[in-house]
């Protein structure tokens, strides 16, 4: 009971094979994984770079509800 069988040993090597094969569907797989990740992290940075050129570019900051009052008394 404590020991491995033959069979378990296929199993276990025919694990190892999968994960570590050369050209194989997975590495395929965790390679497309990667570039997903790489991509959505490119997105965030150029949304925040985005919104600070606009910013930027007006140079104003919102106004509040107060201001907005002020602006239609005048």
């Amino acid at each position: 009971m404590g020991g491995m069988s033959w069979i378990h040993w296929v199993i276990v090597i025919a694990v190892i094979a999968l994960l570590f094969g050369g050209r194989g569907k997975l590495s395929g797989i965790m390679g497309d994984a990667a570039k997903g990740i790489k991509a959505f992290k490119d997105g965030l940075k150029d949304d925040t770079s985005d919104e600070v050129a606009a910013n930027k570019s007006t140079g104003a900051l919102p106004r509040t509800e107060a201001e907005k009052e002020d602006l239609r008394k005048s």
